[in-house]
């Protein structure tokens, strides 16, 4: 995957019933190409996965560049069998609302939406400003 040409997938695309995973996917075999571009691997959202998945970015790299996405999916379900339908959807919910969490970062969030569309005053998380900006909203 060439994230210099294209954009990841979405970060509201799932898989094994998790948000996001999809997106880190795209990004870690980018990494590994050294094709990531502006995209940071792993981004502060990617480490929320990880940590649900109790691995860390090398070792997710690693799966996702040397397995299909039927065995990641796989994987991943066989990572979080330990946690109930409750913990999965908290996890998601911690991506899906996921916001600035300083002065600062608000600043360059409000920089980044006002350049792309001043008017959707609407988009106050992470994720609405990813869609935003790679065309999905």
């Amino acid at each position: 995957m060439d994230l210099t040409q294209e954009f990841p997938r979405g970060p509201r695309e799932k898989m094994a019933g998790l948000v996001h995973i999809p997106r880190m996917i795209d990004k870690a075999r980018a990494a590994r190409q050294n094709t990531l571009g502006d995209y940071i691997y792993p981004c502060p959202m990617d480490k929320i996965m990880l940590e649900f998945l109790k691995v860390d970015s090398d070792t997710f790299q690693k799966k996702a560049c040397d397995a299909s996405e039927e065995d990641l999916s796989t994987w991943i379900t066989l990572q979080c069998q330990n946690q109930s339908s409750e913990d999965k959807q908290a996890a998601n919910l911690k991506i899906l609302k996921s916001q600035p969490d300083n002065p600062e970062k608000w600043e360059t969030f409000h920089e980044i939406r006002d350049g792309l569309d001043s008017s959707r005053t609407d988009i106050t998380t992470w994720v609405d400003l990813i869609d935003l900006e790679e065309g999905r909203l």
